[in-house]
């Protein structure tokens, strides 16, 4: 049973999930929006709105902690110089997943997710 459980498997052992998810991230900050599952967007959807929050706030700590997840030090800066200071005066919600049409190949429910 998957009572009160705050995520989804996907499938995936834990580190290639996460490393799956870390990477879906990156593509968001350097593209602004990814196709995807709507599982997965849901679950990088999670992450993302973490690492803007962190970029918010804009200190050390919170660069380091950012770079523990992305390993990527232009993805990084471009987070906490054009994508933080970008939402300062929002609360939450700096990510929206929109529905897409299904996958052809398989049939997949697709969705995007962007930006606000």
């Amino acid at each position: 049973m998957r009572h009160r459980k705050g995520f989804r498997k996907l499938n995936r052992a834990p580190a290639h999930r996460k490393l799956m998810i870390a990477g879906q991230v990156k593509t968001l900050f350097t593209h602004g929006k990814i196709d995807t599952t709507v599982a997965r967007a849901k679950e990088t959807q999670k992450l993302a709105e973490r690492l803007v929050s962190r970029a918010k706030a804009g200190d050390l700590h919170s660069r380091r902690q950012a770079f523990k997840v992305l390993q990527d030090k232009k993805v990084v800066t471009k987070l906490f110089e054009e994508i933080g200071p970008k939402y300062q005066n929002r609360e939450g919600g700096y990510t929206r997943v929109l529905k897409l049409p299904p996958r052809l190949g398989d049939g997949a429910e697709q969705a995007r997710l962007s930006f606000v």
